[in-house]
């Protein structure tokens, strides 16, 4: 193990061979128009690229830490086993999904992954032995985990956001955990007393300015308080995020009058919001949906149809993206509708005239329900119309994504820290040939791996959500977020059911919950697929 001096030096001087080593594929990919048409080659540079900014991600904590005198022996093992580990793969490979792998030679960057391989501080980083410091890192996690302090690491947050993790954690460990499972076997919606808790909490308005009775926290703490719900359940963690694509939506867009109106009932949770956008056959290609608002005097005549839409029954506010020129086919003839509706329950989902629908039966991620549903001439008032404009609702559409995808990373991030710490859990109990399994390498090894991942894809998100408090733009950054934590996720879940063996495979043990909860994340909020494409164009120039 290197020296913590020498770590930090040799960490500084990779993350500027590995900026350099992207930045390089990036002018040759720009250079050689045939590769850049290459979907394959354009979704590996945007892997290759979010490898790099966990990288980087990772050494702003680590130096962080540092400057506070943070920066432990615990925490200098998991930086560098990421980097020794991200470093490897850099060179010689990345798992885009199960069976894709992205290699320097399909991108012509052979020679360049030589020359990153031959930097002095990658060299003495890849020296590393990764399975020494596996077995490091979950001694140092058992050891603390003894004493309840930072037992999975120290995330580098402030005392303030410390003391909001704790708060959610104990709220998670009380009111969330020992229900989830029940909760998620019985397939019924997440109890109304606890939306009430979480609405007193101030879940709901987390990123409302206080002028609206928001709490104004900003990006960076729904991070940290959704990750502490999803780790509890994830149906949870996900209950607030309508309620911040719709608070984000009229924050940006609305008239005084809607922000009035709306605003402090979101927070409050007086109003449960829901996204009306996804249509069958349309998916992420919002441009092309065909739901029509047809203008009638004061009033909007709404038919068509969605799909997959989260907690459809239970809400009050559908932000509902329709089309009201049927003679614009692009995004140009949308419009965004801030549609009341009557709230409904499990029995009774839609107790409105002309809003029907079904509920579609899902493997995990349940506590909301999913919904197809059919307007068959839903009367909205013009003035629903956010800021009441016609055809600005793509548009409007598309600046909340940079929030809801770091929402997903973080709900990913608890997804994952929960089949760690299921798997630490039993790794720790179940004995095999006399002794607890965590004490081999194979288990060790992967429960390592869990702690080390989550911490750099964290810390990525938190970049991505410090970005978006201070006012700059993240697309990309919250675009990597997303597409490593879901991965992650899925990753952690089946390591975590692996470690349990046959049990885990059982509907009884939590694990296997988790391990459905995990697969919907690399969908939803753009399939991996279209997270990558969404990279690359913010990565490479426009043809």
């Amino acid at each position: 193990m290197l020296e913590k001096k020498t770590l930090l030096q040799s960490m500084r001087q990779a993350v500027i061979a590995a900026r350099s080593y992207s930045h390089a594929i990036r002018e040759r990919l720009v250079s050689n128009q045939t590769s850049t048409d290459n979907q394959f080659v354009r979704h590996g540079f945007a892997w290759i690229s979010a490898y790099v900014e966990v990288l980087a991600a990772t050494l702003e904590w680590a130096e962080a830490l540092e400057g506070e005198n943070r920066f432990q022996k615990l925490e200098q093992h998991i930086a560098a086993a990421q980097f020794s580990e991200y470093l490897a793969q850099l060179q010689h490979g990345i798992a885009m999904s199960q069976d894709e792998i992205i290699r320097p030679a399909d991108l012509g960057a052979d020679d360049l992954a030589s020359e990153l391989g031959n930097d002095a501080s990658v060299i003495s980083l890849n020296a590393l032995s990764v399975a020494k410091l596996a077995q490091k890192i979950v001694e140092e996690c058992l050891t603390r985990k003894a004493t309840a302090t930072n037992e999975w690491g120290d995330k580098g947050l402030d005392e303030t956001l410390q003391q909001i993790t704790q708060q959610f954690q104990d709220f998670a460990a009380g009111e969330i955990t020992p229900h989830a499972h029940q909760w998620h076997l019985e397939d019924c919606l997440i109890p109304d007393a606890l939306v009430e808790q979480l609405a007193g909490l101030g879940v709901f308005g987390l990123t409302i300015p206080e002028e609206f009775d928001g709490t104004g926290l900003g990006k960076l703490a729904m991070c940290v308080i959704t990750e502490e719900l999803s780790k509890g359940y994830i149906g949870v963690g996900s209950l607030g995020t309508r309620s911040e694509i719709a608070a984000e939506l009229i924050s940006n867009g609305g008239t005084d009058a809607q922000k009035q109106n709306y605003l402090p009932k979101i927070a409050s949770g007086e109003i449960l919001p829901v996204a009306v956008f996804t249509e069958p056959d349309i998916g992420s290609d919002l441009a092309s949906l065909t739901t029509r608002a047809r203008k009638q005097g004061e009033e909007y005549i709404v038919t068509g149809n969605k799909t997959w839409i989260t907690h459809a029954g239970r809400s009050d506010l559908m932000t509902l993206l329709v089309r009201t020129n049927p003679e614009e086919k692009g995004h140009r003839g949308l419009t965004m509708l801030l549609a009341e509706k009557s709230r409904g329950d499990a029995e009774n989902p839609f107790p409105d005239d002309n809003i029907s629908g079904g509920e579609i039966s899902v493997l995990g991620y349940r506590g909301m329900k999913e919904y197809d549903v059919a307007f068959d001439g839903l009367r909205v008032p013009v003035s629903s119309a956010l800021g009441e404009k016609e055809g600005e609702g793509f548009k409007q559409l598309m600046k909340t994504f940079e929030s809801a995808r770091i929402q997903t990373a973080a709900r990913a991030l608890g997804v994952a820290g929960n089949a760690m710490e299921l798997a630490f859990e039993y790794a720790q109990n179940r004995k095999q040939f006399g002794k607890p399994i965590i004490e081999y390498e194979r288990i060790y090894g992967k429960l390592a791996r869990m702690v080390v991942e989550i911490t750099g894809v964290r810390q990525l998100s938190y970049m991505a959500a410090r970005k978006k408090d201070q006012g700059g733009r993240c697309d990309v950054e919250a675009g990597m977020a997303k597409l490593l934590a879901a991965r992650l996720a899925w990753s952690a879940a089946d390591n975590a059911l692996q470690i349990h063996g046959g049990i885990g495979y059982a509907q009884e043990t939590p694990i296997s919950r988790v391990l459905c909860d995990a697969r919907i994340l690399n969908i939803f909020e753009g399939a991996a697929e279209m997270q990558a494409e969404i990279i690359t164009r913010g990565l490479l120039p426009r043809t």
